[in-house]
């Protein structure tokens, strides 16, 4: 499969030019004659650079980037701007639109070729980390899907644990580790059999030990990807309890990270308030009060959990009219 690359200039024997130099050395090219038909192209095309000329009647060059950059399809494309401009101004406006290269006029096609080749090289290296998420989300909610009375529970974990974050004002890439974290938290019960983990009635203290395995497993499983750096502490301390007996390492207060602190309320709640085979849910009332009582027990942070109760409470509050992901009755850890 030959790299895509997409050339956007208004002058067409610039287009023809270039076109037939890179297609030449092995890659695949179409080409457009301003913005809007390269923003069309970007989505059809799917290219794995875009060439894009700066000076163009009707949408910029800046314009067209910062556009494809803002949607999530194509927010990973390298763009490279093509300019005559050299006021550092320009750069600093092309950068703040989002280009990953320069080049400037007149080309000099070596110069192209390499920085075309590396910034491919990239993107596809880009695109298997990219993949490589999308398999682990896919076999986290498999896993889900093992177990009727869990149906929606990582969506769940996933919204109720930004929106706290958010609540907190936790920075913005912990934001995006819990959202992450709420899918994937439980992938390593993949390697629990199916007689323990959808046992309907009481684990017995080998069958525990089993399980308390999984938070492990599941940071094991999701070590290599260097985008879940943050997403790791999550799932592998959010079983821990805020007085040291919970697992697997045993850590007190604030020893455990915040966003494992915050994810855990989140995962109690979604198991208190779903129907099991061996109970009932509890309402949301009676989930918090159980919460409270535990964290008077040293189980959970008292003011988080303080925190996570306003949110839940403003949330019904606010929906009282219309179902929310927050208020439904949710599934078991």
């Amino acid at each position: 499969m030959f790299p895509k690359i997409l050339l956007v200039d208004d002058e067409s024997a610039s287009r023809a030019a270039l076109e037939t130099l890179l297609r030449r050395e092995g890659f695949e090219v179409h080409d457009a004659s301003g913005g809007a038909a390269a923003l069309a192209e970007c989505v059809s095309f799917r290219p794995d650079l875009v060439l894009l000329d700066v000076l163009m009647p009707g949408m910029s060059g800046f314009e067209v980037c910062k556009r494809i950059k803002a949607a999530p399809e194509t927010r990973l494309t390298p763009v490279v701007l093509i300019t005559g401009l050299s006021a550092t101004e320009d750069r600093i406006k092309g950068i703040n639109a989002g280009a990953d290269d320069f080049l400037s006029k007149p080309i000099d096609f070596n110069e192209l070729l390499a920085r075309t080749r590396s910034l491919i090289k990239l993107k596809h290296y880009t695109d298997e980390l990219e993949n490589a998420e999308s398999v682990l989300f896919s076999l986290a909610l498999s896993i889900e899907a093992r177990d009727p009375y869990t149906r929606g529970h990582c969506d769940r974990l996933s919204e109720m644990s930004t929106s706290l974050g958010e609540k907190l004002g936790v920075p913005e890439e912990d934001v995006i580790a819990l959202r992450r974290a709420g899918i994937v938290h439980d992938v390593g019960k993949v390697a629990v059999p199916d007689s323990i983990l959808l046992k309907p009635g009481p684990l017995s203290p080998e069958e525990i030990e089993v399980m308390r395995k999984h938070p492990v497993v599941g940071e094991q499983i999701c070590e290599p990807l260097k985008t879940f750096r943050l997403v790791l502490p999550i799932i592998r301390h959010h079983h821990e309890r805020y007085d040291g007996s919970g697992y697997p390492d045993h850590l007190r207060g604030a020893e455990i990270p915040l966003t494992a602190r915050i994810l855990q309320l989140a995962d109690v709640y979604d198991a208190l308030t779903t129907d099991r085979p061996y109970r009932k849910a509890d309402t949301s009332d009676i989930a918090l009060g159980i919460m409270q009582e535990e964290a008077a027990r040293g189980w959970w942070d008292r003011d988080l959990l303080e925190a996570f109760r306003t949110m839940i409470r403003d949330v019904h509050a606010s929906n009282a009219d219309h179902q929310s992901p927050l208020r439904t009755r949710s599934s078991p850890a």
